[in-house]
């Protein structure tokens, strides 16, 4: 899997700043999202199982 595509457990800390998609291993993509922070810990998802997915990195300009 590349790091485009990595998958991130509830609970880890955010590794970059941006718009995450809930994904489930069976059917893909569930359509929710969430804005989440570099450092953060990631919420916990509403059914086990699920997980979390960059979607959207966020962009700081300078």
């Amino acid at each position: 899997m590349s790091k485009d595509t990595e998958l991130f457990k509830p609970g880890m800390k955010v590794p970059k700043s941006g718009q995450y998609s809930v994904y489930d291993p069976i059917k893909g993509n569930t359509g929710l999202e969430i804005t989440a922070v570099k450092g953060e810990p990631f919420p916990p998802t509403m059914v086990s199982g699920r997980y979390y997915k960059l979607t959207d990195p966020t962009k700081h300009k300078k």
